[in-house]
């Protein structure tokens, strides 16, 4: 082909690649390049992604799912609760301070065993001390009429205490024995009569069934124990001297061999822990004298 045919067939040849390249865009075909001669040759195209659409495909209408987020529940504040005094490990919880305490004496404390005695709640006479006995009995008290039971006197027991008893009379708060006086035995009740108890220790020099005196007694041991019965004084002798056991017997009254009713500087001084060979001891030196004044032979001994 001469140049001359070449330059005459140049418009038909731009006006078929005018229209292959409209045709394509309408075909909507793949990029690709136009040879000379009218013919398309196709492009290795960009990769893309499997899953997009065409660029000139209708695109699908954008959908988006709204998951709401969970709401905290909406609740009501609760007031705060007042944390509880929980005493701390190895302290007692507190208690009421004591007007009258254990291991105290005076006067209220006589006045307290008084009252005890009265409900039938102490079994002895005041002393004036506040010992175990005592604290025993006030125990007795507290839980029998609902009070915090610790055996020591606070106001509220004293008040409870107060109200339910009468003031004790002087006889009741200095009685002249440590034990309340035991009911006399039948053969006490006539004459002049020492009459003993072995249950309550306590001698009664009684005149015509009434007490004109009593004191507290101690007896002979298991080995050398205080014969009972109905006996009678033999003979006085205000200041004897154990020819046995060569020990002082002021005050002696014999009833029975050589038993016999007398002042004893132990058990004055040791009370209860000893014991007599036989003997009727008292420890009040004062009172053993005045009746040992007023005993004559011949007056009753009953010894129970």
């Amino acid at each position: 082909m001469d140049w001359g045919d070449e330059m005459h067939r140049m418009p038909v040849i731009r006006a078929a690649l005018a229209t292959a390249t409209a045709a394509a865009l309408i075909a909507g075909c793949r990029a690709g390049s136009v040879t000379t001669d009218g013919r398309s040759q196709d492009r290795p195209q960009a990769r893309t992604s499997t899953s997009a659409p065409a660029r000139d495909a209708p695109r699908p209408h954008r959908t988006f799912t709204h998951t709401p987020r969970p709401r905290a529940e909406h609740t009501r504040a609760r007031p705060a609760r007042p944390r509880a005094q929980v005493p701390r490990r190895g302290t007692a919880p507190r208690t009421a301070p004591a007007v009258i305490a254990v291991g105290t004496s005076g006067e209220r404390v006589r006045e307290l065993q008084a009252r005890l005695r009265q409900l039938g709640l102490f079994g002895r006479n005041p002393t004036g001390y506040y010992g175990s006995v005592t604290r025993a009995s006030v125990l007795s008290y507290q839980r029998g009429h609902g009070l915090v039971a610790t055996g020591s006197v606070d106001r509220r027991t004293w008040s409870s205490l107060r109200s339910r008893s009468r003031p004790p009379a002087r006889d009741e708060l200095y009685p002249p024995t440590t034990l309340p006086l035991a009911k006399p035995d039948r053969r006490c009740l006539t004459g002049r009569v020492l009459c003993i108890s072995k249950s309550s220790r306590t001698l009664a020099w009684m005149v015509g069934g009434r007490v004109v005196s009593a004191m507290d007694v101690r007896f002979g041991s298991q080995y050398t124990p205080t014969r009972e019965g109905l006996f009678q004084v033999n003979f006085k002798s205000r200041d004897h001297v154990s020819t046995i056991y060569h020990t002082p017997m002021p005050y002696a009254m014999f009833f029975s061999g050589g038993q016999a009713v007398h002042y004893s500087a132990d058990f004055a001084a040791r009370g209860y822990a000893g014991a007599s060979h036989g003997c009727v001891n008292v420890r009040d030196k004062k009172k053993i004298a005045s009746v040992f004044g007023k005993v004559r032979a011949g007056d009753k001994v009953v010894v129970f």
